[in-house]
């Protein structure tokens, strides 16, 4: 489907080979939507009917925070995104008023706040770090960022860091990667959502979606050929 841009890294190409080996028709593949974007685009449907903006606003202001919580995590349910250590790690964590509370004012503030990104993350990052913890930790990269990849993926990118370490060598990119989530490595992943975005446009990505399922396919062992 269609000719890369010019240009393209050796890697950049062969990345591109293997998805469209498994995609035939690209980012627009029938099987591509009910095998990747299809579960992840019906997440974000419902995060806008419950947690859009103007609603998620309305919500806190009537101190809605257990309720938000609860929607919050009854939507990232539908996906598969995070591990299962992981969902019951923020469950637990949501279980009193004050992490409730912590969570959902952050988690608006970092999808719909007006400060530049990098505030917006690194409180985000903080609010998730004082989470209560009982066993597992809450701070990992893909709770950090799953939530705005869901809530907007206009913008957000979600990590899964082992896919996207192996990913981002057989493509070439230069990721900058460290294990506590920080917004140097954040703003490295965006780099790396950009250059493939960029490289791969004559396939019409549509979102961070996309881009973000172009990259689980290069370094998940689920597209071992």
């Amino acid at each position: 489907m269609g000719r890369p841009a010019k240009f393209v890294s050796p890697g950049a190409l062969r990345c591109r080979r293997k998805f469209l080996r498994f995609f035939k028709r690209g980012f627009h593949d029938d099987t591509y939507i009910e095998w990747e974007r299809g579960y992840k685009w019906s997440a974000h449907e419902a995060w806008q009917r419950s947690l859009g903006e103007s609603e998620y606003r309305r919500r806190l202001n009537e101190e809605d925070f257990a309720g938000i919580a609860a929607d919050a995590v009854r939507v990232e349910s539908r996906t598969n995104l995070l591990f299962s250590f992981e969902k019951m790690a923020l469950r637990d964590a949501l279980k009193s008023s004050g992490g409730a509370r912590r969570f959902t004012e952050g988690l608006f503030d970092y999808v719909y706040g007006r400060d530049d990104l990098e505030v917006r993350f690194r409180r985000w990052v903080e609010a998730v770090a004082a989470l209560p913890r009982k066993q597992t930790r809450v701070l990992t990269w893909p709770l950090v960022t799953v939530f705005g990849f869901i809530g907007d993926p206009t913008a957000h990118m979600f990590l899964k860091p082992n896919v996207t370490r192996v990913a981002a060598r057989e493509y070439g990119f230069p990721f900058g990667y460290s294990s506590r989530p920080a917004f140097d490595t954040y703003a490295s992943l965006l780099e790396f959502a950009a250059a493939v975005r960029y490289d791969v446009r004559d396939l019409r990505p549509r979102d961070m979606i996309d881009v973000q399922s172009f990259i689980w396919v290069q370094g998940s062992d689920e597209y071992e050929e």
